[in-house]
């Protein structure tokens, strides 16, 4: 009877295997068939049957994208204004999270209750007001107008509020009996102690920011300004689309999210897993 059910058990993890393995299979084919074409010139994407490997595959793709289109600008602006916006979103949802967790203040929850009720208005719906400020005040065409909007996000807030709540007030205690005033009590005895939450926030808002494009492509005008994701849909503005300097232009732009979450994925687990166990 136990070999039974053991074979049984290995039966069925070999099956759930089997399945995680082709669907990974099928997640893959288009990353495979994206990184192929960007070697190929246009009319070789197109060949029937379809190769992965072909034999006049070569670099000008990428060659042509940094030598005549000077792909590295957008790849500069995206990097920068990602880096800027994931550091200052981090800090100001940790602030604001640390203070709804630990502080009691008159119309604390009443508060907090709107900060997660924004979370249900989509950013469609106020696109237009946010460009009649920023055009009022300049910001257009300016990579500040990226950075500034979402420094105070709903979610972060949240997930930092929750992740927050979990650490002793005796550590906020000791800081002040040592003399340490509030704001460096959250600075040298609370950021250490939330890293992991710092570091899987981070990188939601990294991706979250690299990958923008709706917004980007609204304020954004001169071509030396644009980002990763708004120059890719200018190559579709004419009558044939490049599709090979496309395919070229999407690997690079996923390179870097590729490396921030190899480096940095065991954070991101481990802070969102103590983030729910601790939720």
């Amino acid at each position: 009877m136990k070999v039974a059910n053991t074979i049984r058990k290995s039966a069925g993890r070999n099956i759930i295997y089997i399945m995680l393995f082709v669907l990974s299979v099928f997640m893959l084919i288009p990353l495979l068939w994206m990184l192929s074409s960007s070697f190929k010139s246009l009319d070789r994407i197109f060949t029937f049957p379809p190769t992965l490997i072909d034999s006049q595959s070569n670099f000008q793709n990428y060659i042509e994208l940094f030598a005549k289109y000077k792909f590295y600008l957008p790849f500069i602006n995206s990097f920068y204004i990602s880096a800027a916006f994931t550091a200052g979103s981090v800090f100001f949802c940790a602030l604001a999270g640390y203070g709804f967790s630990k502080y009691e203040f008159k119309g604390k929850m009443l508060l907090f209750t709107i900060v997660l009720g924004s979370m249900m208005i989509p950013f469609e719906t106020t696109m237009v007001p946010l460009y009649s400020v920023f055009k009022q005040m300049g910001w257009i065409d300016k990579h500040i107008g990226l950075i500034i909007p979402g420094l105070a996000n709903a979610f972060g807030i949240f997930f930092m509020k929750q992740y927050t709540d979990s650490v002793s007030y005796e550590i906020i205690e000791s800081g002040r009996i040592d003399g340490c005033k509030e704001f460096r009590i959250f600075l040298k005895l609370i950021l250490p102690i939330i890293k992991p939450a710092l570091a899987s926030l981070a990188i939601i808002f990294f991706m979250n920011s690299w990958n923008n494009f709706l917004w980007p492509m609204i304020i954004l005008k001169s071509p030396e300004k644009l980002t990763l994701a708004v120059a890719l849909r200018s190559f579709e503005q004419g009558i044939r689309t490049p599709f090979n300097l496309i395919m070229a232009g999407s690997v690079i732009s996923i390179l870097p999210l590729m490396l921030v979450f190899t480096v940095f994925q065991k954070q991101f687990i481990s802070g969102i897993m103590a983030g729910a166990v601790k939720g």
